[in-house]
This record gives C-alpha cells, structure tokens and sequence, in this order.
C-alpha cells in the first residue's frame, strides 16, 4: 500500500521531468532518448507498483506498438520535409523564422526530432517490459521452449 500510494504521487512528475528533457533536450544535457527513457521508467514504477493486469488494462502492449511507429513516423516526417528542401534534415523551421538563442525552437527541427525518438524510444523501452513481465518461457514435455503467459504455466500443470 505504500509503495502504490508513493507511486501516485511520484509518476506525475517523472512523467513531467521527462517532457522537460524532451523540450530542452537541446539547450541543456539529455535529448529525445533520455526523455523517453524518463517517461517510460515512470510507466515501469506503475507496473511494479499495480501489476501488469493494472497497467495493461490502461495502456497495453497495442498502445505501445502504436506509439512506437507514430514515433518513428513523424521523425521520418520531419526528415521528408527537409529533404523537400533539397536538404536532407534541413533545419526549415530556423530558416523560416528564426528565433533567439536559448529558446525552444532556437533549434529548430531538433525539438520535434527529439520528441519523436522520445515517443519511440519510451513506447519501445515499455513495451519491452511488459512483454518481459507477461512472457514467460517454459520446457514442455518434449523438451522444447516454449513462450507462456505468466500465470498459465499453473494451469497447463492441473
């Protein structure tokens, strides 16, 4: 009951901190990878803290898959557009409006590339954990592997 309660209150800015590093990624040290490890570690303390059946229930495996190709479709996006310019990855956000150093968009198209490795990396990083969590390999009578779901494995015994 503890660990669920400090759990609640936790998640929230991990998850917080996470897009922090997204968004800032270029002005101070971490980028789309650290912020997407950030925010899926929040998801994992979730995990630990309910179970697998809590968080599948709210997210799952298909959410994850999904925003793990969002993710690498918009950073192909991104890389498209540029080399619409006739530049691959041209920066077209600075050239069109450039903006003071020190702010968000000061960098221009590595903002949004860094939201979309995070959102790839995080959903990626997550999913691998809850099919760790779920899956789990067994010898069958034959003396094959087998892959189960945890929990199964009792069952398959009776």
């Amino acid at each position: 009951m503890i660990t669920q309660t400090v759990t609640r209150w936790i998640a929230g800015p991990i998850v917080l901190y996470g897009i922090h590093i997204l968004f800032t990624g270029h002005l101070a040290p971490g980028s789309g990878f650290d912020g997407g490890v950030i925010i899926a570690c929040a998801f994992v303390l979730i995990t630990l803290a309910f179970g697998a059946k809590f968080t599948l229930g709210r997210l799952g495996k298909l959410l994850a898959s999904k925003l793990s190709s969002l993710g690498a479709l918009f950073f192909l996006t991104i890389a498209f557009l540029g080399y619409a310019g006739c530049f691959f990855f041209r920066n077209f956000i600075r050239t069109a409006s450039p903006a003071p150093p020190f702010q968000i968009f000061s960098a221009g198209t590595i903002v949004l590339s860094n939201i979309a490795l995070g959102i790839m990396v995080g959903a990626s990083f997550f999913m691998a954990f809850i099919i760790l969590a779920v899956v789990r390999v067994i010898a069958g009578k034959d003396g094959k592997m087998k892959m189960i779901q945890r929990g199964q494995d009792k069952q398959q015994e009776e």
